[in-house]
């Protein structure tokens, strides 16, 4: 499908089919894609002839594995205007997908992270496969998990959104069924055959209900819950530091790993991090994509997404450079001053104003 555009929008029966088309880019997002599913969602939204919306993706690795970090970041220094489109455009396609009035079923297999996640968490029906990857691991790129994770991950379970926004834990489909990000698991070999029944079949908005139920099951025990006791008490410190001694304390094997990890990542974006989900577990959806804006253009004008996209994506070398570089040397002033709201024409504007 190399010859076809980057988003394959058509209407397939009474289904409006959405397929992302760059498999040699892991599905990333770039801003021509988003612009096309909105518009493409944007017309079919109050299109009697179209039922519910389905969103897939071309190639058996990823769904879609993020945005399109390297165009985001190349304009380090330079006129941030492109990337500030891009989020701006990236959220309002987020908040009209959350917001949409059919149903909207995400199939998900393959790698599903950041940008990715926007794109289905936010949706009616998620449905895992065999090759489902779930992550939010922006804190090791010195960014935050955006794209609505201010939203839906303090709204899981105890703490295990706290958890998964510091470490970017990455969750096969047994794990993201358990926790609610997949809503339901097939094998993946029989992902083509609940889209056939849909375009064949959904000829009302509640019979995609019906074919869902009738072709999805549940996959094998997870393994978080059975650190579900260990992340409440661990990840419910108020601080990232009282996070690390909790892991320390505990002297498990997975605590262990946990606090390890930690120390991997941009010490700037865990706080402003921890910080997101204590604030966004109070907002609507809509405040919080408001909030995420903000905190973004914040990033786009500091040293640590830039170094963390560097080090791990374009030098390789694992070796980011944070700044600050420790915990300590940063103040909760520093960390108020990324959630100060935007105003006036930098304020995040929906398409429905």
């Amino acid at each position: 499908m190399s010859d076809l555009p980057s988003i394959i929008a058509r209407k397939e029966g009474r289904i409006g089919r959405l397929t992302l088309n760059r498999p040699k880019a892991l599905n990333a997002l770039d801003l021509d894609m988003i612009r096309l599913m909105t518009k493409a969602l944007l017309d079919w939204r109050d299109d009697d002839a179209v039922v519910a919306i389905m969103v897939d993706a071309v190639g058996e690795k990823a769904f879609c594995a993020g945005g399109d970090i390297l165009a985001l970041t190349g304009a380090r220094g330079g006129d941030l205007s492109g990337p500030a489109n891009f989020y701006a455009e990236e959220y309002r396609l987020n908040t009209l997908i959350k917001e949409y009035p059919k149903p909207y079923v995400a199939m998900i297999d393959g790698i599903v992270m950041g940008g990715g996640v926007g794109i289905s968490v936010h949706g009616t029906r998620r449905v895992a496969g065999d090759r489902t990857l779930f992550a939010m691991p922006e804190t090791g790129i010195g960014f935050y998990p955006d794209v609505g994770g201010s939203y839906f991950l303090p709204r899981m379970e105890g703490k295990t959104g706290i958890w998964l926004a510091l470490t970017g834990a990455r969750l096969k489909a047994p794990d993201a069924y358990a926790l609610g990000i997949a809503t339901d698991y097939a094998p993946s070999d029989q992902h083509e055959q609940i889209k056939a029944r849909l375009v064949e079949d959904a000829k009302r908005a509640d019979d995609v209900a019906v074919i869902v139920d009738s072709l999805t099951g549940t996959p094998e025990d997870g393994q978080v819950p059975a650190q579900q006791a260990v992340i409440d008490h661990c990840f419910g410190a108020d601080s990232v530091e009282s996070i690390i001694e909790n892991l320390r304390e505990d002297d498990g094997d997975w605590a262990r790993k946990q606090k390890k990890i930690l120390k991997t990542k941009s010490p700037l974006a865990l706080k402003i991090t921890l910080r997101q989900m204590s604030e966004g577990q109070n907002l609507n959806f809509r405040a919080a994509m408001q909030m995420e804006l903000g905190l973004s253009l914040k990033f786009l004008a500091g040293n640590d997404f830039y170094e963390g996209v560097r080090a791990l994506l374009v030098d390789r070398d694992n070796t980011p450079v944070w700044q600050p570089a420790d915990l300590s040397d940063i103040s909760n002033d520093d960390v108020a001053a990324y959630f100060v709201p935007l105003a006036g024409p930098d304020a995040l504007r929906f398409l429905s104003e």
